[in-house]
């Protein structure tokens, strides 16, 4: 005869207790919904589905939560949107297993509720956590387990990892091998590698998504799928195509690749007085076209002038990682890029995992534990993007200066293509920004003053610095970055020109891509219940 067990009543007294409770704490209303008007049947379906009752109450936090601010405020990036007057999630939800992201898109589909989906808060238009309509967040910074297997050369990583720690982990099994993703250690990896993962070895290896051998998702239904079982369309689809129209991404598996145990960094700065428009037109010619495994970046700003007192001028700085040495690389630049003058005492060899906190600007001797750190300081910031397919010229570029002196303020970021991403087909995933590309933009304005005027004045002039290299990028569409998220080139408010709003922005981010996303999004998501302001639409109805 079984025992009794003395903790099953209390237990099951404990869970028809809350029950109770919840029944008669508010009534429902979903014309005006209020954060108890959701909470209520929220954690209610949440129990029925999990049959936790203790679990679900620890993670799911209303407004009136002591820890709902913390917990809301540790993955906004932007402090554009962590005001007052930003609109709030009336739950967060922090999930602690697979089955908790289930039973959560279940439940918010059952009340008729918008769900984000958040993992490191990078968005730069806070569209994983802000929205004008009522809406939840599910926040899965909790599903952060990272297996790493050198036998195979292949990672498990769950989607709330950041960067830095998937890092850290392959450093711990091996110094020979690494990870082509981005160069910020606090990104997120659930929306980086789905939305396209660059970095600086993008050269040598391509995206991180290029590298997906796997991918777990729960989909609208509350099913959990993987490549074989979600089928080869959504499988392309979630590779670089907004991976959060189509569901809950959980984990990703991946190809690790090698990296040499000594590789090689620099940075080199240059002025405008230095001959730098002769520089950046030979960058052009050489960044692109180079040995696949060196990497420059080229970062232009506008800074107070030297030699000028109280004048500006333009700062040119040449960050590079080279997956070799430095004799080699010193070799290499004075051949196809004499400008800019390299010399050994310029470069430091290092292992790769320093590399990764040299370009995080971190004191050299910092240790890789430091990768651990999941603390950002989030500032006011704008970002928008370009490509380049054409060489701008000198006097092209000498126009540019000009501009850049006048706003005062935003800068660019080069980013250089060439190397693998040439031998990738556009549509052999979702993201179709490949050959025939030299150069990427990026858009750069941060500032400090919470003001009102100060967000209307460096959005404005980086607005403007956009308009002003319309001559210059790509056309028909003028393409952009989806991790680059830009509200300014189109939103969706999910009326009935619904699929025509999409289209503007989507032909943007994904070129001809958009219309096989469109069938996909349209198969697996007819009711577009995963949507956000600049997400895949669906085929609008013909009844």
């Amino acid at each position: 005869m079984a025992k009794s067990n003395p903790f099953a009543f209390l237990s099951f007294l404990s869970n028809f207790v809350l029950l109770v409770v919840l029944q008669f704490h508010v009534s429902i209303s979903l014309e005006s919904p209020t954060t108890e008007s959701v909470y209520v049947p929220f954690l209610r379906c949440l129990i029925n589905q999990t049959n936790s009752a203790d679990e679900v109450s620890n993670i799911v936090y209303s407004q009136t939560n002591s820890s709902y601010t913390s917990v809301l405020q540790a993955y906004i990036r932007n402090s554009r949107f962590n005001t007052t007057s930003t609109p709030k999630p009336l739950i967060i939800i922090t999930p602690l297993e697979e089955f908790h992201v289930q039973a959560s898109v279940i439940c918010a589909k059952s009340i008729g509720i918008q769900i984000k989906i958040r993992s490191g808060g990078h968005d730069y238009e806070g569209l994983s956590y802000f929205s004008n309509e009522p809406f939840i967040i599910l926040d899965i910074f909790n599903l952060r387990k990272i297996t790493v297997d050198i036998e195979n050369e292949t990672a498990f990583i769950q989607a709330g990892a950041i960067l830095g720690e998937v890092y850290y982990r392959i450093w711990e099994k091996s110094k020979v091998h690494g990870f082509p993703a981005g160069v910020c250690p606090t990104v997120g990896v659930g929306g980086h590698i789905g939305g396209g993962g660059y970095g600086n070895m993008l050269r040598k290896y391509g995206l991180a998504l290029d590298h997906i051998i796997d991918v777990q998702i729960v989909d609208v239904n509350g099913r959990l799928l993987n490549k074989e079982s979600m089928g080869e369309d959504l499988f392309w689809a979630i590779r670089g195509g907004d991976r959060a129209s189509f569901g809950v991404i959980v984990s990703y598996t991946v190809r690790l690749v090698p990296v040499p145990e000594k590789v090689t960094v620099f940075r080199v700065q240059k002025f405008l007085e230095d001959n730098l428009t002769d520089l950046v037109v030979q960058w052009q010619q050489v960044a692109p076209r180079t040995d696949d495994r060196l990497f420059m970046r080229l970062i232009l700003q506008p800074v107070d002038s030297k030699v000028n007192k109280g004048q500006l001028t333009i700062r040119a700085s040449v960050v590079a990682l080279f997956l070799g040495d430095a004799d080699e690389l010193v070799s290499l630049l004075r051949k196809e890029f004499p400008l800019l003058s390299l010399t050994k005492e310029n470069c430091t060899e290092m292992s790769w995992i320093d590399s990764v906190m040299f370009w995080t600007n971190w004191p050299n001797g910092t240790l890789p534990e430091a990768l651990l750190n999941r603390e950002h300081s989030a500032n006011f910031l704008k970002r928008k993007s370009d490509y380049v397919q054409h060489p701008i010229s000198k006097e092209g570029f000498e126009w540019i200066w000009k501009k850049m002196i006048e706003l005062g303020g935003p800068g660019f970021i080069f980013n250089p293509y060439g190397g693998r991403m040439n031998e990738i087909p556009a549509d052999s995933t979702a993201f179709p920004h490949r050959a025939g590309n030299l150069f990427k933009m990026q858009y750069t304005a941060n500032w400090d003053d919470p003001s009102v005027d100060a967000d209307k004045i460096h959005i404005t002039q980086i607005r403007r610095l956009y308009s002003y290299m319309t001559p210059f990028v790509s056309k028909n569409p003028r393409s952009a970055f989806l991790n680059y998220r830009d509200v300014d080139i189109g939103t969706n408010d999910f009326g009935n020109n619904s699929y025509k709003q999409g289209e503007v922005y989507g032909l943007k981010y994904f070129n001809d891509n958009f219309y096989r996303l469109v069938k996909v999004k349209t198969a697996v998501d007819p009711e577009n219940f995963f949507r956000n302001e600049q997400s895949i639409p669906v085929f609008p109805n013909k009844e």
